[in-house]
């Protein structure tokens, strides 16, 4: 686990783009934090660097986006949501358990238990100095799956 801050949504950009040039294909990326925290903003970035050519909203209402870049990538938003019938009627599993390209999910931590063995939980919090602007990113891994790219995420930060 390691923390990174940034100081603008341009820095947390920049992060979220330096991210997306490292994440491998099968990576499922759980995005916790308030409302307007940052998560569609990192969102948006990696999708971006991946070669995401349309503009990369929150699924709020649709639930879930998938973008063509380089490899697919999959945007679920799950704050809408209240059970896991109703990830199951959104085939969420499916998407998740064995993910094509990139997993992205906004709200993660409301469906803890559901999700995947292995993931990347990305913390947006913000500071406690009342800078609106700043970020402390936390970054953490279940599963070793992704170990190696949270190491080169740190090295960057």
């Amino acid at each position: 686990m390691f923390i990174c801050t940034t100081k603008s949504p341009e820095e947390t950009a920049l992060l979220a783009e330096k991210a997306g040039t490292r994440i491998r294909e099968g990576t499922v990326l759980c995005l916790t934090g308030d409302l307007g925290a940052g998560k569609t903003l990192f969102a948006r970035h990696i999708a971006k660097v991946l070669g995401v050519e349309t503009e990369v909203t929150s699924p709020t209402f649709s639930l879930m986006n998938v973008y063509e870049g380089f490899c697919p990538i999959l945007h679920f938003d799950l704050y809408r949501l209240n059970s896991e019938e109703e990830l199951d009627d959104i085939g969420f599993y499916e998407y998740v358990d064995e993910p094509e390209g990139i997993v992205i999910i906004e709200w993660a931590d409301k469906f803890l238990d559901d999700l995947p063995e292995e993931y990347v939980m990305v913390n947006f919090s913000r500071n406690e100095n009342n800078d609106d602007n700043e970020r402390h990113i936390t970054f953490s891994c279940v599963g070793e799956k992704d170990a190696d790219f949270l190491k080169e995420l740190e090295k960057i930060c």
